[in-house]
This record gives structure tokens, sequence and C-alpha cells, in this order.
């Protein structure tokens, strides 16, 4: 009888210790918990709010005397996603139920954002975009697109990053620290005396940009550099 539950006890023993299991991950963590996940690839039918949504409503709303931290005009700051979904009032799925969305397409000039004369309206295809996001169930989602750093030109490669995350800042009558990134020329004459660079690596005396918001990612920073050491071209 012995011997029989000395047997027993020696496979239970075999058979635990030759099974493996994989270790639990925390969010955001690799296996070995050596940092974030690499996001998912970027779907063309998905608004991904990092890369798309957060630039956007920063660059043309969290600016400074506005909706910054600083100034938190109405108590509205919009410079992350718990901030723009919380007190931009979002309602997902709604983007008439949305606070965010009502001021931006308002027919009151008094209401309406960003405020006339001021800044650049928010073109109707950027509204579109903010629409869709809230239609899509207002996420924080983030995606990575493969680096495509041939034909790096202005018109092609830096132009959609300037017009996305630095003109809602940097363009209108009263631009930010009188940098205006509206043209070609100026922005190339940005990049050629080195403030771009430095500011967007976060390098130097520059205040990094884009203001109150994220570093750019890793792919855009790398073909604004490639675009200047290849001498700007259009």
């Amino acid at each position: 009888m012995k011997a029989k539950a000395f047997y027993i006890i020696a496979i239970i023993v075999l058979a635990i210790g030759s099974c493996q299991h994989e270790p639990l991950v925390p969010p955001g963590q690799t296996p070995d918990g050596g940092g974030p996940v690499d996001p998912d690839p970027c779907d063309p039918e998905v608004v991904y709010f990092e890369q798309e949504i957060l630039p956007l409503i920063v660059s043309s709303c969290a600016i400074p005397g506005c909706h910054d931290p600083g100034s938190a005009e109405d108590d509205v700051i919009l410079n992350s996603y718990q901030n723009i979904m919380n007190t931009g009032d979002i309602d997902p799925y709604d983007p008439d139920g949305s606070d965010l969305y009502e001021v931006i397409t308002e027919d009151d000039p008094d209401k309406f954002m960003p405020p006339p004369g001021e800044y650049p309206p928010l073109s109707s295809a950027e509204i579109n975009l903010i629409e869709e996001w809230i239609l899509q169930g207002a996420q924080n989602l983030s995606c990575e697109s493969a680096c495509d750093t041939t034909n790096v030109t202005y018109s092609i490669k830096i132009e959609p990053i300037i017009s996305a995350k630095c003109q809602g800042c940097h363009s209108g009558s009263n631009p930010q620290g009188s940098i205006s990134l509206t043209s070609y020329s100026e922005v190339r004459n940005v990049a050629l005396n080195g403030e771009m660079q430095d500011a967007v690596q976060y390098t130097g005396d520059a205040t990094p940009m884009p203001y109150n918001s994220n570093q750019l990612p890793q792919c855009e920073i790398d073909l604004i550099r490639i675009w200047i050491e290849n001498g700007a071209p259009q």
C-alpha cells in the first residue's frame, strides 16, 4: 500500500514539474517585463486617437490662452485622452451629444471653436475625422505603420505632419512664438535653421514640440531629420 502511494505521488510530482505555463503579462508589458507592447498595425477603417485625434485637438485647442492646463478656459483642458473625454464631455457613439463636437460645428460665432478671427477653423476633413472617432466609440486606440523613409519631400511626407500637428498653433494672425508654418517656405526656413529638429527631438534649447503633447512618433522624427539632412526638398 505504501509503495503504491509513493508511486502515485511520484507521478504527480513529475507531471507538475513538466508543466510549463506562460507567465502572466501585465497590460502594456512584454512577457519579460521589458516595456510596452508594440501597437497594433494601423487599420484604414479605424480612427486612432493617439495618431490622429490627439495631435489634432492639441494643436488646435490645447494651446496657451485656450484649453491647455495653464489656461483651462471654461474649465476645459484638452491635452490628453482623459481630459478630452471628461472636460470635452464626449459621449461615445453620439457626436451630437458631445460638447467638443458641438462647438466645432456651431453656427453661433460666439460659441464656435476655435474662436473665429484668432485661429483658423478646423477643416471639414478634420471635423469629419473627430465625428467618425466619436461614432466608433471615442476609444483610446493606437497603431503603428511601417515607416517608409523613401522619397522624403515636403509635399509627400512632411506637409501632412506639419498640417496635423503644428499648424493649429503656428498659423493664423497670431501664431505661437511668432512662428508661422503655413507654407513650404516658412517651414523650410525653420527647418534649416535647426529649430525644428531640436524641437521635435527634445534637444538643445528649443521648446519641445508639439507643445503640451506627446513627442512625435519616432518615424515622424526620422522623416523630419532625413528631410532636413537632404536640404528640405519641396
